[in-house]
């Protein structure tokens, strides 16, 4: 077989005589979980396809009969590919054109419900997990988004369950002092949101105040390629005005519409039927306390159907 099996909600299959190999059928199986482990630890789906590709052409070349759980050696196959990636992605981004961000998905309502999973996918907590070192970010991930053991995480980056331990702790308490707030409600964030939306359409500089957090965050990813804002915009005021100058604007000329990214509240903005621009919005607390606006085109192309996550 050639290139990557599709996703099992995307196969559909004639006859019983169409079934895939037991090999492809397991990988098709997890496939949506092996995503969403190298995208958590990329934070690039085209980087976490890539891994995905790498993972398929190793496991199609295993023994089954050798393999006592599948969906472990699968997951385990899948972290080294994607640490091997996301060494080579910090040397990308030492030279990367302004502040880099990860790249957006437009999830599935379920990704919303699952508050966990959503969390953890989050623009908020992907930055977070990119100040962790890749051995760290591995462990964390599988240990406190996936629930893996130590002794499964240990076979995965190579090290004694006892080391694994200890990373995981030390990654623990750098992710919890970095971490967004609590979780909300999903009617306040709606609420929230809706307010944001109107507030941003009519450029209302005192209804932005009245939604931003005094701490509100706003960062910018045009990769060189689109305009953005060079460095991170902090504080309430600074903010608004910002916003209350150049989105009305924008959005005279497209369409402003809500969107599921990453399992939060966005928006897309969009020119002549094109994405131009994804505004995903961290609420806590009833305000706005982070903004991430993507224009880089290439981090655009998953944008246009959702991706399915699963733990």
């Amino acid at each position: 077989m050639t290139g990557t099996p599709r996703s099992a909600s995307d196969e559909r299959s004639d006859s019983r005589d169409d079934r895939p190999d037991p090999a492809t059928e397991a990988f098709l199986a997890h496939r949506n979980l092996l995503f969403t482990v190298a995208y958590e630890m990329l934070g690039s789906a085209a980087d976490a396809e890539d891994v995905i590709q790498e993972a398929w052409l190793r496991w199609a070349g295993v023994d089954l009969d050798t393999v006592r759980d599948q969906r472990a050696y699968l997951v385990r196959i899948t972290t080294r590919q994607a640490l091997t990636r996301l060494r080579t992605l910090g040397r990308r981004k030492e030279s990367y054109v302004g502040s880099w961000l990860p790249e957006p998905l437009l999830t599935t309502p379920d990704v919303a419900e699952d508050v966990e999973l959503a969390d953890s996918v989050s623009m908020a907590m992907l930055l977070v997990l990119e100040t962790l070192t890749p051995t760290e970010r591995a462990v964390f991930v599988l240990r406190e988004v996936f629930d893996l053991g130590y002794d499964e995480i240990a076979e995965a980056v190579d090290k004694t369950p006892a080391a694994v331990r200890q990373v995981a702790h030390r990654a623990r308490a750098h992710v919890a002092a970095r971490r967004p707030r609590g979780v909300v409600t999903r009617a306040e964030t709606r609420e929230a949101m809706e307010a944001f939306q109107r507030a941003t359409e009519t450029g209302d500089l005192q209804r932005l105040l009245d939604i931003l957090a005094p701490d509100v965050v706003l960062l910018g990813d045009g990769g060189g390629v689109k305009q953005a804002v060079p460095r991170p915009i902090v504080g309430a005021d600074k903010v608004a005005r910002v916003l209350a100058a150049g989105l009305p604007r924008v959005a005279a000329l497209g369409s402003l519409r809500p969107a599921q990214v990453n399992g939060y509240p966005a928006l897309i903005f969009r020119v002549d039927g094109e994405i131009d621009t994804v505004l995903a919005v961290r609420i806590d607390d009833g305000l706005v306390t982070g903004l991430y606006a993507v224009r880089n085109p290439e981090k655009l192309s998953h944008m246009e159907r959702e991706t399915v996550l699963r733990r």
